[in-house]
C-alpha cells in the first residue's frame, strides 16, 4: 500500500475513532443522566413514602392518645356513676329500715305523703293503697288528711283503704273512678328526685 493510501486510510481510522469516542462519550452522559434522574426520582420517592409514614404515624398516635383519654375519661364517669348509684342505693335502704319501724318522723312523712298525692289527684273520693304494715299506722290520721285536701281543693274529700302493695313506703293515691293515679312510693319518689339530687349527691363526693 502506497504511503498516500496508509493515510487515507489512517484517516478514515481516526475519524471513525472519533466519532465512536464522541457516541460513547455521548452515551455515557445520557447514561448518567438517567441514572441521576432515576436517583433523584428514587429519593422523592422515598421521601415521599417517608413523609407519609410519618403522617399515617402521627395520625396513629393521636389517634391512640385520643382513644387512651376517651376510655379513661369513660372509666372515671363510669367509677363515678357507680358511687353515685351505691350513694342511691344506701339511701334507699336507710329510708327502707325507717320505713319499716313505727317511728313518729315516718307516720309524719306518711301522713304528708298522702295528702300530698291526695291533693295532686284533685280531691274527692281517693283510694290511698299503702304496705300492709302502713295501714295501721295512717288509719287514724286519715280524717285528718280528708280535711285538709278538703280545705285546700274546695271539694268533699273522702280518703278508702285500697289493697295492700309490695312497696318500701309511702302511698300511692288514685280517684276511685281509676282516671288519675299519683304514685308517692318512696321508689317513685327517689326516681323523680333523682336528676336533682343526682348533682347534689355528686357535689358532695366529688368536690
Amino acid at each position: 500500500m502506497t504511503s498516500g493510501a496508509d493515510k487515507i486510510v489512517s484517516s478514515i481510522i481516526q475519524e471513525a475513532e472519533t466519532e465512536a469516542n464522541a457516541i460513547i462519550e455521548k452515551a455515557e452522559i445520557e447514561a448518567n443522566s438517567i441514572i441521576e434522574t432515576g436517583e433523584k426520582k428514587a429519593h422523592l420517592e422515598k421521601e415521599k413514602i417517608l413523609d407519609e409514614a410519618k403522617k399515617q404515624s402521627q395520625m396513629k398516635y393521636q389517634q391512640i392518645i385520643s382513644e387512651a383519654k376517651m376510655n379513661a375519661r369513660r372509666s372515671d364517669l363510669e367509677a363515678k356513676e357507680e358511687l353515685i348509684e351505691e350513694s342511691f342505693h344506701k339511701a334507699q335502704e336507710k329510708l327502707k329500715n325507717i320505713a319499716f319501724t313505727s317511728s313518729a318522723e315516718y307516720k309524719q312523712s306518711l301522713i304528708e305523703i298522702i295528702t300530698e298525692a291526695a291533693l295532686e289527684a284533685g280531691g274527692g273520693d281517693l283510694v290511698v293503697q299503702l304496705k300492709e304494715d302502713d295501714v295501721a299506722k295512717i288509719k287514724d290520721s286519715l280524717s285528718n288528711i280528708e280535711s285538709t285536701v278538703q280545705k285546700e281543693t274546695d271539694k268533699k274529700t273522702n280518703l278508702e283503704i285500697g289493697d295492700n302493695i309490695n312497696i318500701i313506703g309511702g302511698a300511692i293515691v288514685k280517684t276511685k273512678n281509676g282516671e288519675i293515679e299519683v304514685n308517692n312510693t318512696i321508689e317513685a319518689r327517689i326516681e323523680r328526685f333523682k336528676k336533682t339530687l343526682r348533682y347534689e349527691v355528686a357535689k358532695i363526693l366529688f368536690e
